[in-house]
């Protein structure tokens, strides 16, 4: 990526299930989730989303080689995504275990995110 324009950081849960995957796309959604960018396509090359590129960063704490990572690229509409995963986030007591949902510990998986968009 030449030029960095934004940054958003996010966070995502799995509360039940230890899904990896879960917990990233919720993170890739809450970084990019409340945010509009109306002048975004006057910064980029030719003034297109096709130029964009979207850099990924995930703090996973366990089972990083399970995450999905085109799940992951999904929750972005447009531009060349990168997804890297790291060891990070967090394992954490949810109090229960709830079999029906899944859950073959007590853990709730917390992932955090960083996503870069430039071009």
């Amino acid at each position: 990526m030449k030029q960095v324009i934004f940054i958003e950081v996010g966070m995502g849960i799995d509360l039940h299930g230890q899904d990896v995957t879960r917990a990233c796309v919720r993170a890739a959604r809450q970084a990019i989730g409340h945010n509009s960018m109306p002048g975004l396509r006057r910064v980029l090359p030719n003034e297109s989303f096709d130029e964009m590129k979207v850099n990924v960063i995930l703090g996973v704490p366990f089972r990083q080689d399970e995450v999905d990572l085109d799940a992951v690229r999904g929750v972005f509409p447009y531009g060349e995504v990168s997804v890297q995963v790291k060891p990070g986030g967090l394992l954490a007591s949810s109090g229960v275990v709830l079999e029906d949902k899944g859950d073959l510990t007590d853990e709730m998986v917390i992932v955090n995110a960083v996503v870069e968009v430039g071009y």
